[in-house]
């Protein structure tokens, strides 16, 4: 924790550094009228002071001080006059906990069409429970919910000590977007708050999320279609689903993912500790060259799982096989218990075989005794000590 307050602090002192070295200005919220009561809507003063730091020729920051501070929703829109936009929050932003706010809002709080941006420290609070029990209720007329943060048509982006809580859907979604930096992030909602993602990337490349804590109640990380060189490092997950690759396939003509690493995670009491999940039905998609390193699992239920007969509420999909293929994804120094009696589960399609599977150093227990494997149509090898026993083959 004291390495992540170090880096923040350099890096705050480095933006303020740079802006001051080239004049950049900065555009209080509450100096345009916001006030932290968190009762008065502070869309119009932040989307005023975005207007400012867009239009600046020089390095700008929006800034909003410490306090509660309620916004509708916001929606900062590109190209601006300058590559060098810091937005440092000190205090809360919170959105309304009327969900039928945002009903039909895809996003709560939105930037697009940006080359430069640095979004620092602060609370986004999504006021999600009362949609979570709405969900949870059975109701069908329930909205579905707006992602508290989502980054789309941008590059070098810096997202850095940000934390999100109680979000309605996604807590922060990063779409279409290259050279991204995610770290010192905190994500934190109930274990039972449906559809709640910790970050979600698609469409984007050269993107790293590092340094952070995510607990939630679906998965900690989504990996989309058309994701490339992707870095996870240093993560905690967990409740949660996991991290997951997919769901791929679900459309016939679907980008690849590629070129993901996950190094050095720590997994508790999550449904999923590694996951690659495709659709049960054709598809043109793919996942490759992968590797998950350096994890270990806590009393997890599906440690290791490929499942590629992804088919919910059997509609669309049923007896049918994915077309998604899914190869070179190597599992290294991954140890662990298991909440079940099957630690590896690699359940591929059989239209499309898995192929160049490799578990190195692999451990996992199940209640003091080896956990089981299963495998369906993957093939591949194994290094060092890998138990439960191979099933590739």
């Amino acid at each position: 924790m004291a390495v992540v307050v170090i880096i923040f602090l350099e890096l705050l002192l480095k933006s303020h550094a740079l802006a001051a070295a080239t004049g950049g200005l900065t555009f209080d919220i509450v100096n345009l009228g916001a006030k932290p009561d968190c009762k008065t809507d502070a869309s119009h003063a932040l989307q005023s002071a975005w207007a400012r730091a867009c239009a600046s020729k020089v390095a700008s920051t929006v800034y909003v001080p410490k306090g509660r501070f309620y916004v509708q929703s916001g929606n900062f829109i590109g190209p601006c006059n300058n590559n060098s936009i810091t937005f440092l929050i000190d205090g809360t932003l919170v959105a309304s906990s009327d969900f039928t706010v945002l009903a039909k809002s895809r996003t709560w709080i939105s930037f697009s069409h940006i080359n430069g941006l640095s979004i620092y420290g602060g609370v986004l609070d999504g006021q999600g429970t009362t949609l979570w029990a709405c969900k949870n209720s059975g109701i069908n007329t329930c909205s579905l919910g707006a992602t508290t943060l989502e980054v789309s048509d941008s590059q070098n982006i810096l997202i850095n000590g940000l934390s999100s809580v109680n979000s309605q859907m996604y807590h922060i979604v990063v779409y279409d977007c290259q050279d991204v930096k995610i770290q010192g992030v905190k994500v934190l909602a109930a274990s039972n708050s449906p559809n709640t993602d910790g970050i979600h990337v698609e469409r984007s490349s050269n993107v790293a999320i590092l340094n952070s804590n995510i607990s939630t109640g679906d998965d900690c990380i989504s990996i989309g279609p058309g994701t490339s060189h992707l870095w996870m490092e240093r993560l905690a997950c967990g409740p949660g689903h996991g991290i997951s690759i997919g769901s791929l396939g679900k459309w016939w003509e679907e980008a690849g993912v590629k070129n993901v690493t996950l190094k050095t995670a720590h997994f508790k009491g999550t449904m999923n500790g590694v996951r690659i999940k495709s659709w049960g039905r054709p598809s043109n998609g793919s996942a490759k060259n992968i590797l998950f390193q350096h994890i270990v699992l806590d009393n997890v239920t599906n440690p290791l799982i490929i499942d590629q007969n992804y088919c919910p509420h059997n509609q669309g999909c049923p007896n049918q096989a994915s077309g998604v293929k899914i190869s070179n994804v190597t599992y290294k120094d991954i140890r662990g218990t298991s909440a079940t009696e099957v630690g590896i589960n690699f359940e591929c399609s059989p239209a499309r075989p898995c192929n160049q599977i490799r578990l190195e150093d692999v451990k996992l227990i199940f209640k003091d005794q080896i956990a089981q494997a299963w495998c369906e149509y993957a093939t591949g090898t194994t290094l060092g000590l890998v138990q439960p026993s191979n099933c590739l083959v």
